[in-house]
């Protein structure tokens, strides 16, 4: 299925449910089966998707996803985004509550198949990231 428009929606939807509105039970709607991540900080399918959410969502009790825009292409859909949060609510990526304020920008893409989510890319400033959350000193 390549129609860009019946995709698009799909993603928006997903990113609504899951990201905005941290509804987790609907992952059955939206990812395939064998979804498959690749981002080796996110662990695979479905289960480690939900996984690694429920962690940051924990972590960042106001975790928001704002987007700023949705391009769809075939079965590609390209959302850029800005994730912000307060990390008061338990370790994420290795790292034990700061207190900081995140704010980072991603650009998450997704490749639909047959009506669903089947894979799952993203460019994000880890820089940023890492640097709010203590891990690593900015240049």
């Amino acid at each position: 299925m390549d129609d860009p428009k019946s995709n698009r929606k799909l993603v928006e939807s997903f990113v609504a449910a899951v990201f905005v509105n941290h509804e987790l039970s609907s992952l059955d709607r939206y990812l395939r089966d064998d979804y498959i991540q690749h981002n080796a900080d996110v662990p695979q399918g479905k289960a480690g998707f939900k996984e690694f959410f429920e962690t940051a969502f924990k972590a960042l009790p106001d975790f928001r996803y704002t987007v700023k825009q949705v391009v769809a292409d075939g079965d590609q859909v390209w959302v850029h985004s800005t994730t912000t949060g307060t990390h008061t609510g338990g370790t994420w990526l290795d790292v034990a509550p700061t207190g900081n304020k995140l704010n980072f920008d991603v650009v998450d893409m997704f490749r639909v198949d047959n009506g669903k989510i089947a894979e799952h890319w993203d460019v994000a400033d880890t820089l940023g990231l890492f640097s709010q959350l203590g891990k690593v000193k900015a240049p």
